[in-house]
């Protein structure tokens, strides 16, 4: 009998293994910018329904020598900074690109965040110390509806203002926009993704959350509260709600009224700025996979989403093309392409491809 369960094991860990993408990266992409430009910081990644990508980055970031060309006088013969939403085909080639301030919304201290909804819309949010808004716009970059307003400190029970918000998604059947609020707050909190109606929101496991400091201890009970940065929430077709509990070192997953439904650990001994910076759904039908980018451990886990399983991994920290210096973001397009993005001085976007 043991020996059947040693060969059933050993089965089970050979097709778990057996359906991990091996990925390998692009060096060749995107292509080279035009007109001069440069990225900042790269906080935000998402893939629309036709597997172009869009970027969200922040001009503010770059140093007076990166910018060079954009100086009175200029200093250098490059470059420019780019504007902070840029969207590129899937060859790499920029389509679009436009954001910054504008009269009618407000914009933010630190860009943070993107995401294309099924209609064609594009959510963005911001981190910066009064950023308290998520912006919508079109395609183009016609400006939309605003949710929030410029605001400093944490309410996490608050429905009028957000709270540095890090990341959005939207379920498009219900026209709910779920936020992940963020790096003030402690909570996820949706709207009506026309009007910007509250709706309704809820902290860790699906409770009220409350502004309380918490000491993250990776050998003590698991935190009843989210703490700081509540970093991601991504939706899957199922109907289930991933949301990244970052410095806590953990997932937690829930339904879409906000009920609890588990929670997994993810490298639940690294401290700093937490393993759970970002997650991105598989793209196959029943999205079996989810990507976990890990910017405290710079690297990329290949999660088993019927359990949060760990089954491999690709990247380590450092900056050569495939390398990792706090990869913040990470989106999948329809063929299993993986696009990251690095923030601190690292400033830019990856592609990984699947291999044979």
């Amino acid at each position: 009998m043991t020996r059947l369960l040693l060969v059933a094991a050993l089965l089970f860990a050979a097709s778990a293994w057996a359906e991990v993408p091996r990925m390998q990266v692009d060096p060749f992409w995107p292509k080279p910018l035009p007109h001069n430009w440069i990225l900042g910081q790269v906080s935000g990644v998402a893939v629309d329904g036709q597997d172009n990508v869009w970027i969200i980055q922040r001009p503010g970031s770059l140093t007076a020598d990166e910018k060079g060309a954009a100086l009175h006088p200029p200093r250098s013969i490059c470059c420019v900074p780019a504007p902070p939403v840029i969207q590129f085909d899937p060859a790499g080639n920029v389509l679009r690109a436009w954001g910054g301030p504008a009269r009618g919304h407000d914009w933010f201290e630190s860009e943070h965040g993107i995401y294309v909804d099924p209609k064609g819309f594009v959510w963005v949010g911001g981190n910066g110390a009064a950023d308290a808004q998520v912006l919508k716009f079109t395609r183009e970059g016609v400006f939309v509806l605003q949710i929030g307003h410029p605001a400093r400190g944490t309410a996490s029970n608050d429905v009028t203002r957000l709270g540095r918000p890090a990341d959005v998604a939207v379920d498009a059947a219900a026209n709910e926009v779920f936020i992940a609020d963020g790096y003030g707050n402690r909570r996820v909190i949706v709207f009506d993704a026309d009007t910007g109606a509250y709706k309704r929101h809820w902290g860790a496991y699906g409770g009220r959350p409350a502004d309380v400091a918490q000491h993250y201890d990776p050998h003590g009970a698991a935190p009843r509260q989210f703490g700081t940065p509540v970093h991601c929430v991504k939706l899957a077709r199922d109907g289930l709600v991933y949301v990244c509990d970052r410095q806590n070192d953990r997932i937690q997953v829930f339904h879409r009224d906000g009920s609890f439904v588990s929670e997994w650990r993810i490298a639940p001994d690294t401290l700093g700025m937490g393993s759970v910076w970002d997650l991105a759904l598989g793209a196959d039908a029943g999205q079996s996979l989810l990507f976990n980018a890990d910017g405290e451990n710079n690297q990329v886990r290949i999660l088993r989403r019927a359990d949060g399983m760990v089954l491999g991994a690709f990247g380590r920290s450092g900056r050569q093309a495939g390398q990792f210096h706090w990869v913040h973001n990470i989106a999948v397009d329809s063929k299993g392409n993986v696009f990251t993005t690095e923030v601190d001085n690292a400033k830019r976007v990856q592609r990984f491809t699947p291999q044979p």
